[in-house]
């Protein structure tokens, strides 16, 4: 089951991975743009926030799955810190973008602290890890890099879970508003699981 589990985790991170490419092959109106103002769509940081936080953190997604598995961290060390060292490069510079344009989200108020709050735990949690790996505190640095690729797995969630609600609620406002908090605190809670069995095999 953990095997099936990590294999649709990989291929969801993989096709939503490569998420941006979509904006070179199809016009805006039929993307998220379209529901975005002509003042926010011409305010120059705004676009550049946007894609630096699509491109890089569709990077993050697209690299951070293969971070996972114990027989591939201890055979191929080596790759594991180069694409460690790229995830939390990618990982700040969207995060940081995410915050700022969660500022603008769709929804008002309740949105914006929903997608602020994502990428404030995204950017956190992610330098955290980076700490731990540096002060050679592994089991930390994992749980804590668990934690972050929750966060980035949001993009995957967001995409699963705002169709759904739509279907389900009739009302892609109150749906929006909605998955801006569900696309990334089961993510979390799941996280906080999985690394407490993982804590507790570990001391076995």
């Amino acid at each position: 089951m953990r095997k099936l589990l990590f294999v649709i985790m990989t291929v969801l991170a993989l096709l939503i991975g490569a998420y941006p490419f979509l904006y070179a092959l199809v016009e805006a109106k039929d993307t998220f743009l379209n529901s975005k103002s002509p003042e926010i769509l011409h305010n120059m940081l705004w676009k550049t926030a946007f894609w630096a936080h699509i491109i890089f953190g569709g990077l993050a997604l697209f690299i951070g799955w293969r971070q996972f598995g114990s027989s591939f961290r201890s055979k191929y060390i080596g790759i594991h810190r180069i694409l460690g060292r790229i995830y939390a490069i990618a990982v700040v510079i969207s995060s940081v973008f995410a915050i700022y344009l969660g500022f603008y989200a769709n929804g008002g108020l309740i949105s914006a602290i929903g997608f602020v709050s994502l990428g404030s735990i995204w950017l956190v949690t992610t330098l955290c890890g980076v700490m731990q790996a540096r002060n050679a505190n592994v089991i930390l640095h994992q749980q804590l890099m668990t934690y972050s690729y929750a966060c980035t797995f949001a993009a995957v969630t967001l995409r699963l879970w705002y169709p759904i609600l739509k279907i389900i609620t009739g009302d892609p406002a109150d749906s929006y508003i909605a998955v801006a908090w569900l696309c990334w605190v089961p993510n979390l809670l799941i996280a906080y699981f999985f690394n407490r069995r993982s804590s507790q095999v570990a001391f076995k």
